[in-house]
């Protein structure tokens, strides 16, 4: 009884990275980037993969240098990694990993580094399978297409196009 009590119970970490997102999402970028910061450093470098990853994630969207997006986006990737390798890696993280090799595309392209994009660009099309029929997925399938057309990607595998942009992602 208590171990099905401790699997319906919400996860408070994850709980406390939404409300500094919604921090973050309202304009407070320093104080959201510290408070991240402060869970980082809670959760440590060997902590459950899955806070890791959404926390890496989100710090990189408060970042000013686009080496430290960067860096915290392949932090993200690298715990996702990690989480794919364990028990519950695939089916959590399928539409995530889009997203990820999206914003390590597009830090890369901020980088100057347009083969490095191309490449997490392929990655994000071939993953972008998972991404459901939702708002969700629109914003990220037409994100995907903007970045494609920016680095004269336009040939899409399967011949299969994305459509046009229906909305902004998040």
């Amino acid at each position: 009884m208590a171990e099905r009590q401790e699997q319906a119970a919400p996860d408070a970490v994850l709980t406390r990275i939404g409300q500094v997102v919604m921090l973050h999402h309202g304009g407070d970028r320093e104080e959201a980037r510290s408070r991240l910061l402060d869970l980082w450093a809670e959760v440590g470098q060997e902590g459950d993969p899955a806070h890791r990853c959404t926390l890496a994630h989100y710090l990189a969207d408060t970042q000013d240098d686009p080496s430290d997006e960067l860096a915290w986006d392949l932090r993200a990737l690298s715990a996702a990694e990690e989480l794919a390798a364990g028990t519950e890696g695939p089916t959590a993280l399928r539409t995530f990993y889009p997203v990820l090799h999206l914003n390590l595309a597009t830090d890369y392209v901020k980088l100057g580094h347009p083969e490095a994009a191309r490449t997490h660009l392929r990655r994000a099309r071939t993953a972008a399978g998972a991404l459901t029929d939702d708002s969700h997925g629109d914003g990220v399938r037409a994100a995907l297409t903007r970045l494609e057309v920016r680095l004269g990607e336009e040939d899409l595998p399967g011949g299969e196009p994305w459509g046009p942009p229906r909305q902004r992602p998040t």
